[in-house]
């Protein structure tokens, strides 16, 4: 973009910086939401409530099988 491009889009400077922001949570979010080593350390809370008798089998399946499904994600994007 030219320098008249960048005259004529100044108004919109706030807007585009906005989603310029916006976009970088977005990102951070995914990053931290897809790692692996969060989504072991879930994997291990989840066991350990099993174990303890907080969730039965089912929940326990369902849920792991979300995680999972996070850590196959995540390795992919990476």
């Amino acid at each position: 973009m030219g320098l008249l491009g960048e005259l004529l889009m100044l108004p919109a400077a706030p807007l585009r910086g906005t989603a310029w922001v916006l976009r970088q949570v977005v990102e951070e979010a995914e990053r931290q939401y897809y790692d692996p080593a969060a989504v072991h350390r879930e994997l291990a809370r989840l066991a350990e409530r099993l174990e303890a008798g907080e969730i039965d089998e089912a929940t326990f399946d369902r849920q792991e099988d979300e995680l999972l499904d996070r850590l196959e994600k995540g390795t992919r994007q990476t």
